[in-house]
């Protein structure tokens, strides 16, 4: 008799084990999160462990920065860390001479092909700026070229010397702790990218973009404004801010972000039930309805703030 009820009580366990564990049913009025964070705890539809979702910024001043003291600590309870691209791949000479290669429009089209002369005029004083002569970049894809320059002022807080990428402090930490590199897609990928959105479309979003530099009604450039919002933890206003008209950006967010955003989810799904992950992507891809936290809820797990520290 005692075995009996030993058993029943184990099966009782079993069955509060496996709900915990399950798959976790939103209400629909949560599901696209309302938070302000940039670091999320990922648990239940089937994990064993928790892993982690850290929203990032490509470039941040490095003066005052360092990385939250919750993400240092879950990288004591994580094996590996995976990036947008894997770091270790980006870091790699092959890989970036690779990129290159790819960087160049098709059919011999040049920036003056798609650009009026002023237009020109100002991407080309940009480009020089950046140390870029006329021969190097005039065949590149505008949308690379977007990628190369650091909407800055010259001013000593904002100059790009004194900045540092979220994604490199992390990459370099997680290398001291000996925890594995991986991609959610690969460089050859993101480049592939810029080939579903016409020259001509480019083109205006990279001119746009250097026209919008210091222009904001307080005097602040996209990419002030930009850390900012990341500084709030307003994953909700950077999603929306990377969507506006004003950057070029809303014809296109289907290909830049919303598709990306679904291909990542079963990427995460394979590696988190492999072994426990923190995923560091932009933070403009976790906030609105076809962001990552709202995906990740919608297939059953328990996304919740860990800090806001």
């Amino acid at each position: 008799m005692k075995q009996i009820w030993f058993w029943l009580l184990a099966f009782v366990v079993a069955l509060g084990s496996c709900k915990s564990g399950g798959k976790v049913a939103y209400a629909p009025e949560k599901i696209v999160p309302t938070e302000k964070s940039v670091f999320w705890k990922i648990s239940g539809n089937g994990l064993k462990k928790p892993s982690y979702l850290y929203g990032t910024i490509h470039l941040i001043p490095k003066e005052g920065f360092q990385l939250p003291a919750a993400v240092t600590n879950a990288m004591n309870d994580s094996k590996r860390v995976a990036f947008e691209i894997d770091m270790k791949e980006m870091t790699n000479i092959r890989t970036q001479m690779s990129l290159i290669t790819k960087s160049f429009m098709s059919g011999g089209k040049t920036l003056k092909d798609l650009l009026s002369p002023e237009d020109y005029a100002l991407v080309r004083t940009k480009m020089e700026e950046k140390g870029l002569p006329a021969g190097m970049f005039e065949r590149m894809k505008p949308m690379f070229l977007s990628t190369l320059v650091t909407n800055d002022d010259d001013g000593p807080s904002t100059a790009t010397g004194n900045m540092t990428s979220v994604e490199m402090e992390l990459y370099r930490l997680s290398r001291k702790r000996k925890l594995e590199s991986a991609g959610l897609e690969t460089a050859a990928y993101q480049m592939s990218i810029f080939d579903s959105i016409p020259y001509e479309a480019q083109a205006k979003m990279l001119v746009d973009g250097l026209r919008t530099t210091g222009t904001s009604g307080d005097g602040k450039s996209e990419l002030d404004n930009m850390i900012q919002l990341y500084r709030d933890q307003d994953i909700t206003a950077m999603q929306a801010m990377i969507s506006d008209t004003q950057y070029g950006m809303n014809n296109y967010e289907e290909i830049l972000l919303n598709k990306r955003n679904r291909n990542w989810i079963p990427v995460m799904g394979r590696m988190m039930r492999e072994k426990p992950t923190i995923f560091a992507v932009g933070a403009g891809h976790l906030g609105g309805p076809g962001g990552v936290v709202a995906l990740l809820r919608k297939e059953g797990y328990r996304v919740e703030v860990l800090s806001k520290s």
